[in-house]
């Protein structure tokens, strides 16, 4: 008797396989459950060929392998995610979370239409910028201010608005790389503009720009390097300094803050950062910074400034291909808005509410959150709160970590490869880090709306090879 040609022979039909009850009763697409179908009925016959039957009756294994399949495929490819990382600002998974007024403002705009180019008083087109312009220049000081779609784009637009065909003169101690190979200098050529380097990697003088400035500069650039540090002996050029350098010579000044902020993070406990409000204050004519870092609003570029310079970078024609759309325009008006309160943003932000979490705070929440995994799980896995820090993440104070606790988990069924590997997978996707052959759960980046959910999905996950 050859069992393997037998075996063939039962495979159902992709007709009669969609026939059966457990089949016909989902609720999904007729395309999505003709291709689960197919991929169950190849993957069973794959196993036949190897020598590996399945286990008890083919037409159910087959039928349980098509739902699975199937209720895959239905998932979103862009999930939720529960960031226990404790990286505030993780690239990989979308760096700032959203106030709740900024969803709320993001679903009223997206479900009906809007005045995104209407001036509602004169009934005439108006312009998308004007409903964040004077809300930024309000917070920063600045004359006028512009928005695209990514800092990256902020810093392409403003260099070949103001400096194209002409040199723009940099240190070298300030030509970053940031994620995704995005580099300065090839943004720069990008752009149309002339690289001109002066100083040093650790030391550059005011004497160095004033040497290199000619009949050719179009631009003093000064960038904040806010994904690394140099230390030791190091010197750089004040924005003040520089800004009487670009009016003795009449060079414009430009200065990319990278992640940037609205207001000093120093009593956070965190290192000083230089403000946009700061760097307009100096009299930089164009400041570029991010909306989804430290911000804690939406993707964005901001660009802020002097009048004459914005008006430049808004009418030349990379402003267009670069715009926001209005689902940004209004996460991120509303995110802007709490900013007019310091207290209020704290309070709404979840960066900034993540940032001013007390390392007491977050032992005490991790210890509670400790007794709770521990109820479900004490079978499975041993739970230890230990001390550990946090860090920003996303290019934004890069030698500095947050002071905190987190829980170490031990599973007793599965190595912390798998626990990781089936928390990522689940319904529910959790992320997590694995340090000292256990897995870590930094609560810091947790939302406490979310707590329920991490702890169904650890004791959901933990129980995969328990049984």
């Amino acid at each position: 008797m050859n069992k393997p040609l037998d075996d063939l022979k039962k495979l159902p039909s992709i007709d009669s396989l969609l026939q059966q009850p457990e089949l016909t009763a989902i609720d999904a697409p007729h395309c999505l459950k003709v291709e689960a179908a197919q991929e169950a009925v190849d993957a069973c016959r794959k196993h036949i060929l190897q020598g590996t039957s399945p286990q008890g009756d083919m037409i159910d294994s087959i039928i349980t392998d098509t739902h699975l399949r199937v209720s895959k495929k239905v998932q979103p490819s862009l999930r939720e995610v529960i960031n226990a990382t404790g990286t505030l600002l993780h690239t990989n998974l979308g760096r700032a979370p959203l106030s709740e007024a900024s969803l709320q403002a993001m679903n009223t705009i997206a479900q009906s239409y809007s005045n995104l180019e209407l001036n509602l008083e004169t009934g005439k087109r108006g312009h998308r910028y004007s409903h964040i312009d004077s809300l930024l220049c309000r917070l920063t000081g600045a004359e006028a201010a512009a928005v695209v779609n990514n800092n990256a784009g902020a810093v392409l637009l403003a260099l070949t608005a103001l400096a194209q065909g002409d040199e723009a003169i940099v240190s070298r101690g300030e030509l970053v790389e940031i994620g995704g190979a995005f580099r300065v200098p090839d943004v720069m050529e990008a752009g149309g503009v002339i690289l001109r380097e002066v100083g040093t990697t650790n030391k550059t003088h005011l004497r160095d720009y004033e040497k290199a400035i000619n009949e050719k500069t179009g631009l003093l650039l000064k960038i904040h390097t806010s994904n690394y540090r140099i230390v030791g002996f190091t010197d750089s050029v004040p924005a003040a300094k520089m800004v009487e350098l670009g009016k003795k010579h009449e060079v414009a000044v430009m200065e990319d803050l990278g992640s940037g902020m609205l207001f000093d993070l120093s009593p956070f406990g965190l290192p000083k950062e230089p403000t946009v409000k700061e760097g307009v204050a100096a009299g930089i004519d164009v400041l570029t910074f991010s909306g989804d870092k430290l911000l804690g609003g939406p993707q964005a570029g901001l660009i802020v400034g002097k009048k004459w310079a914005i008006d430049k970078i808004r009418n030349h024609p990379l402003a267009r291909a670069l715009r926001i759309d209005k689902l940004t325009l209004a996460a991120l008006e509303t995110t802007l808005s709490h900013y007019l309160d310091e207290q209020q943003a704290i309070d709404e932000i979840p960066v900034l509410r993540m940032l001013n979490m007390s390392a007491e705070c977050l032992e005490q929440r991790s210890h509670s959150f400790k007794q709770r995994l521990h109820q479900q799980t004490k079978e499975i896995c041993t739970l230890e709160v230990i001390r550990e820090d946090s860090c920003v993440g996303g290019g934004a104070l890069p030698i500095t970590n947050l002071p905190g606790a987190a829980i170490a988990l031990s599973p007793l069924t599965m190595t912390p490869d798998q626990l990781t590997n089936f928390l990522r997978c689940d319904e529910h996707a959790v992320v997590a880090r694995i340090q000292d052959d256990r897995v870590i759960i930094n609560l810091r980046t947790v939302l406490e709306s979310q707590e329920d959910t991490l702890i169904n999905t650890l004791v959901r996950s933990l129980q995969q090879k328990s049984h």
